[in-house]
């Protein structure tokens, strides 16, 4: 069973860091064998990822909806994720270019991305009676009071890199 983290909480996380969308979406469900290597690509490269922390891989989730699938990832930076994407040892760019052979513009399967890098005061969390969730899977999970009780403060605390204080 899901643990619940009774009250407000928040994520804490020092610095920069960078979120990764990546989606999924099936045009042809009736050619699941064009789709379907596709997923099985992602959850090769989740396991890679979860096993080597030095790749700058913080965490993340995954949902499916309709039509497709989308990760949402935290990366502790740019040059990081983009290694991980150039590195042929590594699952992605494999990956891609099986892809690319077997899939390339035909229109069966979808796939895409989005980047962003979050900078200290650019970003605000909280989960009330929730489960680890978003970036609280990836960072530290802790109780709103340690980081200031409302957003605006929140934020402007992560701005000015000032210590928590303890409530």
């Amino acid at each position: 069973m899901t643990k619940i983290a009774p009250g407000r909480m928040t994520a804490e996380i020092d610095g920069d860091y960078v979120v990764f969308l990546l989606g999924m979406r099936v045009n042809r469900w009736w050619k699941p064998h064009k789709w379907l290597p596709v997923w099985s690509a992602v959850g090769a490269a989740n396991r890679v990822l979860r096993s080597r922390p030095d790749l700058g891989y913080l965490g993340g989730g995954q949902w499916l909806g309709r039509d497709g699938a989308m990760l949402v990832q935290y990366w502790r930076s740019v040059e990081q994720l983009e290694r991980f994407a150039r590195d042929p040892s590594l699952p992605h760019q494999p990956a891609w270019q099986r892809f690319n052979r077997a899939v390339g513009g035909n229109g069966d399967v979808g796939v895409w991305h989005e980047m962003y890098l979050v900078q200290p005061g650019g970003w605000e969390a909280i989960y009330v009676n929730m489960p680890r969730l978003g970036l609280a899977t990836a960072t530290a999970h802790v109780p709103v009071g340690r980081q200031g009780d409302s957003s605006q403060e929140r934020r402007a605390r992560a701005a000015s890199a000032e210590p928590p204080h303890v409530s």
